[in-house]
């Protein structure tokens, strides 16, 4: 495994909220959210997404992975391997989002709220065999269907009538 758990982010938050209660510090935690990752697969973006729901998180912006030079995770991205051990012909292989596709799917893991998402989303956990969660149950992601796309009509301006004595 390359990455920590959300176990890591729980023990975190725990010590940042300890510490800020210490020293008598209103501050808030706010995590960053990085869709695409290398190393990062479609079972991985869902349990995310599941993990984002349970705690009633929403992002609504989400940066999609992007190599840049000299980053480890731009060597994962290229080479497919784990530049953390060493790297030969047999060494661990890492799975790497590349079609767009893919890449607008794991965004749409962390915005199952949006529902411009709930397509994409919907069609990924029948494929992925988790039906279970489509539905408008507590425990599910995204709902059964789409909302109206009716056009909202205009709120009226209400009118005061002036009385006269």
């Amino acid at each position: 495994m390359m990455k920590p758990g959300i176990g890591a982010y729980n023990e975190f938050k725990q010590l940042f909220e300890k510490y800020s209660a210490e020293a008598g510090k209103e501050q808030y935690l706010i995590p960053y959210f990085i869709s695409a990752h290398p190393g990062t697969t479609d079972n991985d973006m869902l349990n995310l997404a599941l993990w984002l729901k349970h705690n009633r998180f929403r992002p609504d912006q989400v940066q999609g992975f992007l190599p840049s030079p000299l980053a480890v995770a731009t060597a994962m991205y290229h080479s497919e391997k784990n530049p953390l051990k060493r790297v030969t012909k047999d060494s661990e292989n890492v799975y790497t989002v590349k079609g767009e596709k893919n890449r607008k799917l794991h965004k749409a893991f962390l915005r199952y709220h949006d529902p411009k998402n709930w397509p994409i989303l919907r069609d990924a956990l029948k494929k992925m065999g988790r039906s279970d969660l489509i539905g408008s149950g507590k425990h599910q992601l995204v709902p059964n269907s789409q909302p109206s796309h009716g056009k909202p009509r205009p709120k009226q301006k209400k009118h005061r009538q002036s009385r006269r004595n």
